[in-house]
């Protein structure tokens, strides 16, 4: 296996990072953390117009039939940029229920949508903090829904999501509409996420996987919007690395740049080797799509690009000082953004715990 990009993943790389680059308002995205059940058009906007909806979407269902890693590489752009939107990460776990999962109807008539960006998906698995639940609160009976996921990104604005219910007290994966369910926002740390309690009452629903067909789909699905969430991380941790760097490099203190101390040098240096294990660890993960070991690699990247995030936003505003605390400076999208990410597709415990089962089975 190669890790490294061809001239066209390199092309995809650089084109979104430069489109991104020059659509993005700082001041806009500061509004969306604070405005409840809007997320930032323009980005989307930009996101159907490049085609990165359709990007790892089958051909004969409109899309482009690349992988996880040009995926991944146009969520390294997002995560740089702050995107105001959760529907690259979620709408692809939707899509992925819908290609693996046993509907083909269904398929045949949201997978076009999502891939034209004419319909948003997510993904409804989490309740409390178990992002798979083992007996799920959620209950799927005679073709209908009952029950409340709790705080489902995406969920304010998606038209369909792929569902992680209870059936005769078996697991079942299923496909809703949201428009025959109750929305409730959830006025979060971070707004553009679009949180919000969903409650089923009698929700019609269509079957795509059951029993441990269904928890095998469900963990694929998580773990592969772990990937592309990592690759965000790791693109939102770039960002920051840059942001201290250059910082460290004119601002000065005592006479001479901050960068000379060896305080802000060791914090810079730490930086950089997390963000470049966590790359490692994406690359890694995204290539292993569809092998034995890619729920090994999965957690490897999720654990890596979760600490990364989280040590350089927090590093890049000790760099930073007082400044770096000013709603101006525009770090809080990166701060609230690295919380968020952290949550999402599982937390810490989650992945740690899915990691040491993966190399105890190895090891036997």
């Amino acid at each position: 296996m190669s890790i490294l990009y061809d001239e066209g993943q390199q092309a995809i790389a650089t084109e979104s990072r430069r489109v991104l680059d020059a659509r993005t308002s700082k001041d806009r995205l500061l509004k969306l953390l604070e405005q409840v059940g809007e997320f930032d058009q323009p980005f989307w906007d930009t996101a159907v117009e490049q085609g990165w909806t359709a990007l790892a979407i089958p051909e004969e269902h409109g899309g482009l039939g690349l992988n996880l890693t040009e995926l991944g590489l146009v969520a390294l752009a997002t995560g740089a940029a702050t995107a105001g939107a959760p529907f690259l990460t979620f709408g692809y776990g939707a899509a992925r229920a819908l290609i693996d999962g046993g509907d083909a109807a269904a398929a045949a008539e949201w997978l076009p949508k999502l891939a034209a960006g004419e319909a948003l998906g997510t993904v409804a698995f989490a309740e409390g903090n178990s992002p798979l639940p083992a007996n799920p609160s959620v209950t799927f009976a005679d073709g209908k829904l009952n029950g409340t996921k709790p705080a489902v990104p995406g969920a304010l604005k998606a038209d369909i999501a792929a569902v992680w219910a209870s059936q005769g007290g078996k697991p079942v994966l299923v496909l809703a509409q949201l428009a025959g369910a109750s929305l409730k926002a959830v006025n979060s740390y971070d707004n553009s996420r679009l949180y919000a309690d969903v409650t089923f009452a009698g929700t019609p629903a269509t079957v795509l996987a059951e029993g441990d067909a269904a928890h095998a789909l469900a963990l694929d699905i998580l773990a592969r919007m772990a990937v592309v969430t990592a690759h965000e991380q790791v693109g939102g941790s770039e960002a920051l690395l840059h942001t201290a760097r250059d910082y460290a490099v004119t601002r000065k203190a005592f006479g001479q740049q901050i960068g000379a101390f060896q305080s802000i040098k060791h914090r810079i240096a730490e930086m950089y080797g997390l963000v470049e294990i966590a790359r490692a660890n994406c690359i890694h993960a995204a290539a292993s799509e569809g092998q034995d070991n890619f729920l090994l690699a999965a957690a490897d990247a999720r654990i890596a690009a979760t600490d990364g995030y989280d040590t350089c936003s927090r590093d890049c505003v000790q760099i930073h000082g007082g400044i770096g605390v000013t709603w101006e400076m525009g770090l809080h999208l990166h701060m609230r953004r690295a919380r968020s990410l952290a949550v999402e597709t599982g937390n810490l415990y989650f992945w740690e715990d899915l990691l040491v089962g993966q190399l105890a089975g190895e090891a036997a």
